[in-house]
Order: C-alpha cells, then structure tokens, then sequence
C-alpha cells in the first residue's frame, strides 16, 4: 500500500511586510487559511523536538516539527477588541444587576456598573497589550532564527505553480516544494 503523501511550498521570509503580502495574495488568490501554517511556539517545539532549532532551514522539512495555523494581525486584533469589549461589558452587567437585586436605586446601579465596565476595560487593555506584545515577541524569534517560515499545502499541480510563483514574488530567501508524510 503507498503512503500518502502531502506536497506543500515552503519558504522564509525576511521581514513582516513581505510575509503579509505573500499571505495577501495567496488568500486572493484562491487559497484556504487552512492551507497556510507556520512553526509552532517555542514551549511547542521543545515538547516535540527536544529542544530548539537554530535556524529555520533546520526544520522547514521536517514533518515532525509542530505547526500552527496561520493567523492574520487583523485577527489579533479582532481578538483584542473581543477581550478589551467583554471585560468591559459582564463587569457593567453583573455589577448593575446586583445592585438593583439587592433593592439599590437606578442611579446607583449606573454608577457601580461604570465602575466596573471602566476596571474591566483597563484589565482588558493590559490584556490585549499582553496578547499583542507576545505576538510580536513570536514574530521576532522567528525572524532571528532566520525568518518566518511559512508552508503551503498544495492540492494539485496548478495550485503548486500558483504558490511557488507568488512565494517567489515576496520572499528573497529559496522557495521549494516537498513531499511530507500525511
């Protein structure tokens, strides 16, 4: 029985700006979120690997080395909006409802609500200041190891011709196809 095999287009990018718009035309391109993936966290890593790569041309062909889906900054900071608004909103609701549970007056209610819907948001905005310092912490790793590496899962010889040619358009660093294990 053959094995199965997953191809896929792999590369390094150099910088941020040349990753997104790798990435930004792969999507317009007809291309899946799903099809995209990038290097795991470091904790990730050394769980899997038993310690950490050097280099990124140390694992770009590496099956074993654990991956994540991609995820955009526009969706960070969708996430961020998330956690800042929800932090700001149950504190308010919880806090006017008990208040005017316990027999407390209109007036009363409003005014423990903002108090808690304004400490909920300054615990939120420490988290989503947290959230976007880590990720940019992740980003700087990766290119200090030699950049972003970035796979592409390919479903058929045109799609490979497709993400082999947009990849080469962003990244100055090689661009090759492999077949992985599934």
């Amino acid at each position: 029985m053959a094995k199965l095999l997953v191809r896929e287009a792999v590369t390094a990018f150099d910088n941020l700006e040349d990753f997104e718009a790798a990435v930004d035309e792969l999507l317009s391109s007809g291309f899946d979120r799903a099809e995209l993936s990038l290097i795991a966290r470091d904790d990730a890593v050394v769980e899997k690997l038993g310690h950490i790569y050097r280099r990124a041309e140390e694992v770009e062909d590496d099956a074993s080395v654990p991956r994540k889906a991609f995820v955009s900054e526009e969706s960070v900071a969708e996430g961020e909006g998330a956690l800042v608004g929800a932090l700001m909103y149950l504190p308010a609701v919880v806090t006017g409802a008990a208040v005017v549970a316990s027999g407390g007056a209109l007036v009363a209610a409003l005014g423990a609500a903002g108090l808690a819907a304004g400490a909920g948001g300054v615990v939120g905005a420490m988290l989503a200041e947290w959230l976007g310092e880590d990720h940019a912490d992740y980003i700087r790793r990766q290119l200090d190891r030699g950049g972003l590496l970035l796979w592409v899962n390919l479903r058929d010889p045109a799609h490979e011709a497709a993400a082999t040619a947009i990849l080469k358009k962003h990244s100055k660093q090689p661009v090759h196809v492999h077949a992985l294990p599934a």
